[in-house]
């Protein structure tokens, strides 16, 4: 893939307005647009001849400081941001001296938001040659993107994803080796137009509320044609700032079906590609998001049987009201075993392409847990909606569907306690896997959790208080300390804990070393109990100050069961 630095600038805007090209050294040759870019570097370890790089601000240090070994590495081209120091233009002007290239730098008001219009036009626009899906949400957003590809591929059509957990260019599943949601837009770009090049024609994308927000753009130039949401609660607040901005830019998915007319060029084909989103009913934001689009957007619900209205039971609130005229689907019926779920779909509505108005659907599924009937109705109405599959064809699809890797993951050793591996690390996401767990459970549930580092600490005391109300057993431990103190963040979920009543060293339990944590849950279990090991799941390591510790929680738990001697 190559690219002229001025086509790929123009992208940007006007560069009276939007960007400038300066000499930084009093050496380059400022006007040089003419120069050819063969890559696209974030990281100045990855630069290599003719890249343009990017230099980013960071949280601990600033891309400026690696723009002189970008130089040395062969970048044709700097995109900046903020002033270079002196420091920095001394290293930069000897990086210079020691290359023949003459290497043009170009200012912008923030290098990370034109990643993503730069991304763009270096790998030819590809979502304009993909239907693509978008969801967001707290919690289910990874299940969610894993259903809707499955469901595409159980139906003939190839398409790839972005997710946490995993992700295909048009294959099989990989294993996402980041712990980032949505990466970078040059990686998001790549992997679109991979996804092209690999003849898919569709493309679901797992859509944060970082990779959503302005100030990063990692998805500002993704031509989205479903949105879908799946809820939004208390999380990311050390960057977001407040509950509003988090929902608000969250909201961007929604904001951005009104972006463009949705006519693209799919298989070769000229395609005019339906537009709608997708919302939860049961999240009170739902008008919300449905407001942030003039498109159509259909509603589900559970009524309060699968997620935190069950577990407050008749003391939880009422259910936000439908918004009229707003057709919906209704999940009623819902059993939930270790192993698989069941439930039945109601249609209230009046669209067009839906026959038999109020009649029902039922859906099996091998996937435990009985929140995945949000995630697999939502699944199913994106799909039905692109592509025009009926419902209940794409019903009985979903008894093919599998689990995402540590998403109610069974760890079967044949030890006579049940070990769950599950992603949740939020106060929603507790109240959603708790109640239906304790419902079944016939001898005592015993969880294992930490809360990560440099993030938001107001959900620290939560996360205890609500483990502690439903698990007879609390055994706090690290998840990702990062710069942070792992006993301060231990300290700080006891509080809610200990609120509840539990006594330390007699259910409640500080243990930092984590695999050391989950070998005192499963000393303690007894026949029947369940444990619960919660927030790492996929994820491949431990994140500390000075270093990262790779670290596979499923690997981990099942050594711990060989090493009390149970193995299949």
């Amino acid at each position: 893939m190559e690219k002229n630095l001025c086509a790929l600038l123009k992208s940007l805007g006007s560069e009276e307005t939007d960007y400038k090209i300066v000499a930084e050294d009093g050496i380059s040759s400022p006007k040089n647009t003419d120069a050819c870019v063969e890559g696209l570097a974030f990281d100045s370890r990855d630069v290599k001849e003719n890249y343009l790089f990017f230099a980013l601000p960071g949280t601990h240090t600033t891309g400026n400081k690696f723009i002189a070994q970008a130089v040395s590495c062969g970048a044709g081209a700097v995109v900046f941001q903020d002033e270079i120091t002196q420091e920095e233009h001394s290293q930069i002007k000897e990086a210079l001296t020691s290359s023949s290239k003459k290497v043009v730098f170009v200012k912008v008001p923030s290098s990370r938001f034109a990643m993503s219009p730069v991304s763009s036009c270096f790998y030819d626009n590809p979502s304009s040659k993909l239907v693509v899906y978008g969801v967001t949400g707290t919690e289910g957003k990874s299940s969610t993107v894993s259903f809707i590809w499955q469901l595409l591929r159980l139906n003939g059509i190839k398409a790839g994803f972005i997710s946490t957990v995993q992700y295909s260019l048009g294959g099989d599943a990989i294993d996402n080796p980041q712990h980032q949601t949505t990466p970078e837009a040059p990686v998001v770009q790549r992997e679109l137009y991979e996804m092209v090049c690999n003849g898919c024609t569709h493309a679901v994308v797992e859509s944060s509320s970082h990779g959503l927000s302005k100030k990063l753009n990692r998805l500002g130039n993704v031509l989205f044609d479903c949105a879908v949401f799946m809820n939004v609660t208390l999380e990311h607040l050390e960057f977001h700032g407040t509950y509003e901005q988090y929902k608000s830019d969250k909201a961007n998915l929604f904001r951005a079906l009104d972006l463009h007319n949705h006519e693209k060029t799919i298989a070769g084909v000229a395609t005019k590609i339906p537009a709608f989103g997708v919302v939860n009913l049961e999240d009170p934001a739902a008008s919300y998001f449905a407001s942030c689009t003039k498109h159509k957007t259909i509603g589900f619900t559970t009524e309060g049987k699968a997620g935190k209205q069950a577990a407050l039971g008749l003391s939880s609130p009422p259910l936000p009201e439908i918004p009229k005229d707003m057709p919906y689907f209704s999940c009623r019926n819902i059993a939930s075993a270790r192993f698989g779920l069941a439930f039945s779909i109601h249609r209230f509505e009046t669209h067009d392409s839906l026959n038999n108005e109020n009649s029902v659907v039922h859906v099996k599924a091998s996937v435990p847990g009985a929140f995945n009937a949000y995630n697999i109705t939502a699944a199913i109405l994106a799909v039905h909606g692109t592509t025009g599959i009926s419902i209940e064809k794409l019903a009985l699809c979903a008894q093919k569907l599998t689990s995402v890797k540590g998403r109610m993951t069974v760890i079967d050793e044949g030890q006579p306690f049940e070990v769950i591996v599950d992603y949740a690390h939020t106060p929603s996401s507790f109240e959603t896997i708790f109640p239906p767990l304790k419902n079944r459970a016939m001898g005592k549930m015993i969880c294992v959790f930490g809360s990560g580092g440099e993030r938001d600490t107001t959900k620290r005391p939560l996360q205890g208080e609500i483990a502690a109300r439903f698990c007879d057993i609390v055994i706090l431990t690290d998840e990702d300390p990062r710069k942070e103190d792992r006993m301060t963040i231990i300290e700080q979920i006891a509080l809610g804990a200990r609120k509840e009543g539990k006594k330390d060293n007699v259910d409640l339990f500080l243990v930092p070393d984590r695999p050391q944590a989950i070998r005192k849950a499963f000393s303690m279990a007894k026949e029947n109990d369940i444990v619960l090991l919660l927030g790492k799941s996929h994820e491949n390591s431990i994140i500390y100050a000075d270093n990262a510790i790779k670290y596979d929680e499923i690997s981990e738990a099942k050594n711990a069961l060989k090493e009390m001697g149970f193995a299949k």
